[in-house]
């Protein structure tokens, strides 16, 4: 796989949650490290995700924003 994106943050599937348009892929990247991302239910099918599997986050963003407490 070559990819463009920078941030790729491998894991396990820890939790999918399917809806009719979009599903919930939740991503657990370290020991209660997660992250989480909405795809299509249709790639979500496509790709055949299921809870345990292994799978890659990947990170695209144009900006990071950086914010400290007062």
């Amino acid at each position: 796989m070559k990819i463009s994106t920078r941030n790729v943050l491998s894991g396990k599937i820890i939790s999918i949650v399917s809806g009719p348009v979009s599903t919930e892929v939740t991503l657990e990247i370290a020991p209660g490290v997660e992250i989480v991302s909405s795809i299509t239910t249709h790639s979500a099918k496509s790709l055949g995700l299921k809870e345990g599997d292994q799978a890659y986050g990947l990170v695209k963003a144009s900006s990071v924003m950086i914010g400290i407490d007062d």
